[in-house]
């Protein structure tokens, strides 16, 4: 019979991917989502195919339990989460509830389904979970390039609830024995990456000059930089942790950094421009406590899981200003888009 995962953010940008990841392999794949009339959820299916849902909200543990009794899955993958890191200084406790309680709430419910206790440990076909850290934990980096052994010190309240997120999934993993592990994914970008992030706001705002729909492009820091992939690389990486002989947490990146202002650089040469003459420096895009440099050390994953990056930076950044070159020359409404920012 086939395996079956339940994907909390399934309407995300590593949600869908993921999806498409594991109905390839022969997955019978569902989603959590909040509501029963979620208007991304057709779309979302127009996109990815055959994928079921159920509803759940990381806000609420009783909703967590019921998901995990009707789907009875042997895997699941918490990416649902507030992951916009400047949105987390406006909503600092809805980012602590979502991002950090929501993955405790998600532990609790498998663990009480599977009748998890200090005094019972789980058998060998217990549910397997995945949680989608993040390199933001890192924040003020203690070094360069960082591991699995990394010190954190998160510079936002996004990195802080990942931090929670991430230990806490450490925590019942040592105490319950379930097989609980975390990704500490660095950047991971595409076509789907919602408008409001950097990287996408880039494409997009190269392609919007390009085609004459804008003269300039609003940005902050130019010199942070960060370890920039694929999110299609990455979801391969989030299976192939859940299919180990034993539980561990894996660093996933590439292993290399390029600066914003590099990115820029890059997008508006694919798309023919010339980036200085359109860009403009704007001080309100600047983060209240910065991160500077973020590069990850994957020899772990390289070594145990046998993954490697397949997508180059420069190879994601034509993609992405490719595919926006095309969305705007159909719509000039990307907002339309099937992957939702909403979506945990």
């Amino acid at each position: 019979m086939s395996r079956r995962a339940l994907i909390t953010g399934i309407t995300g940008q590593d949600g869908s991917y993921l999806a498409e990841h594991l109905l390839g392999l022969g997955y019978e794949v569902w989603g959590l989502v909040r509501g029963q009339a979620n208007p991304h959820v057709s779309r979302l299916r127009k996109h990815i195919g055959d994928v079921q849902i159920t509803t759940g909200d990381l806000l609420d543990q009783g909703s967590l339990i019921s998901a995990v009794e009707r789907v009875q899955p042997d895997e699941v993958y918490n990416l649902g989460a507030i992951s916009y890191v400047p949105m987390s200084w406006q909503q600092a406790e809805l980012t602590a509830e979502v991002t950090g309680m929501g993955v405790l709430r998600m532990l609790e419910a498998i663990r009480v389904v599977s009748g998890i206790s200090t005094s019972r440990t789980p058998g060998r076909e217990q549910i397997r979970f995945y949680q989608a850290s993040s390199s933001e934990m890192f924040g003020m980096v203690r070094e360069t390039p960082q591991n699995e052994k990394t010190p954190f010190h998160p510079r936002s309240p996004y990195g802080v609830a990942k931090s929670y997120g991430h230990y806490i999934t450490q925590n019942y993993r040592e105490s319950y024995g379930m097989f609980a592990v975390s990704g500490i994914l660095f950047n991971h970008e595409s076509p789907r990456r919602g408008a409001e992030f950097v990287t996408r706001k880039v494409s997009l705002g190269a392609a919007r000059i390009k085609l004459g729909l804008a003269a300039e492009l609003r940005l902050g820091n130019l010199d942070a930089r960060r370890d920039w992939g694929y999110a299609g690389d990455y979801a391969r990486a989030m299976r192939l942790m859940l299919v180990q002989d034993a539980p561990e947490d894996f660093v996933i990146g590439t292993g290399q950094t390029q600066s914003v202002r590099e990115l820029v650089e890059f997008a508006f040469r694919t798309a023919g421009l010339n980036w200085e003459d359109h860009v403009v420096l704007d001080a309100k895009y600047t983060r209240p406590a910065e991160v500077d440099l973020l590069c990850a050390d994957p020899k772990k994953a390289r070594e145990q899981l046998g993954w490697e990056p397949e997508v180059t930076f420069e190879g994601l950044v034509t993609m992405m200003v490719e595919s926006d070159l095309r969305l705007l020359a159909e719509s000039a409404r990307p907002e339309d888009e099937p992957f939702s920012p909403d979506h945990w």
